[in-house]
């Protein structure tokens, strides 16, 4: 009998290190994320190298690009057409611009990971994508945003600054050039980070968010990003960086890092390129 404790405690003991140690080796490898981009109205083409690049010098991430659909608004890319199209990744990156696409099904799939746990960050236009007539795309989003005003410089104001990914922030930023996003429906899974106010009559407009999409998936959102300026700057590099590490369930404290400013130089180029 005592042999048999002394057994079995030996195999609870290496059960629980082979159980540490596999999380250990999930925490420490490199996050495997995809970009999906592609439509109308922005610089994807330059966009997608300075997304990855600048994020890829912040954190130890391997990235997969898709760039598909040109520049419409109502093409229905090819990778979605696969239902296992985001296997494979521990987040995905939406920064696509496909407002007329309103196939449910089509979208159905597109939502399907999601809904099924896997993480994801929206940039600017993804807000604005797949318009199906119902709430579908826009209760994984977390906010609803029918349209934007004009272009001009905008202040967002800090509302989450104990927050993992907006310690570092500061109380404000002035973004150097900008598209800023209306918001008239916020879903009470989300969490507000961050708003800038609406030129036109001072009203607070939602600009940064997290959202609880179903039970267990992560989102973290940005209208900010329409301009290249505005992607290449090391602050917004950071804030992106810190969110998808943290939709991914990764610690931001840990796993996020400041770049060389010979990176940033280098990111900076890509603006122009």
């Amino acid at each position: 009998m005592k042999r048999f404790l002394v057994a079995t405690l030996a195999l609870t003991c290496l059960i629980t290190q082979i159980e540490f140690a596999s999380a250990k080796d999930q925490d420490s490898r490199p996050l495997k994320a995809l970009l999906v981009t592609g439509g109308c109205c922005h610089d994807y083409e330059r966009q997608k190298a300075i997304l990855t690049k600048g994020t890829a010098a912040r954190a130890d991430i391997v990235w997969t690009i898709v760039h598909q659909g040109g520049t419409t608004t109502d093409t229905k890319i090819p990778l979605y057409e696969d239902p296992r199209w985001a296997e494979g990744f521990d987040v995905i990156v939406h920064n696509e611009c496909f407002a007329h696409v309103k196939d449910k099904e089509f979208v159905e799939r597109i939502l399907k990971p999601h809904k099924e746990g896997t993480p994801a960050v929206l940039i600017h236009c993804a807000m604005h994508c797949y318009r199906t007539g119902t709430d579908d795309w826009f209760e994984f989003v977390g906010v609803q945003s029918p349209g934007h005003g004009p272009h001009y410089a905008y202040k967002i104001e800090n509302l989450k600054p104990d927050h993992d990914v907006m310690s570092a922030f500061g109380d404000s930023w002035e973004v150097p050039k900008g598209e800023l996003y209306h918001t008239v429906k916020l879903w009470p899974t989300a969490t507000p980070l961050a708003q800038a106010r609406r030129q036109k009559d001072n009203e607070p407009q939602t600009c940064i968010w997290t959202n609880q999409y179903k039970e267990n998936t992560r989102v973290f959102c940005t209208t900010v990003g329409h301009y290249n300026e505005t992607m290449i700057e090391p602050r917004y590099l950071d804030m992106l960086t810190k969110g998808l590490l943290w939709a991914a369930g990764r610690d931001p404290k840990k796993e996020f890092h400041a770049t060389e400013e010979k990176t940033d130089e280098e990111i900076k180029a890509l603006a122009s390129a």
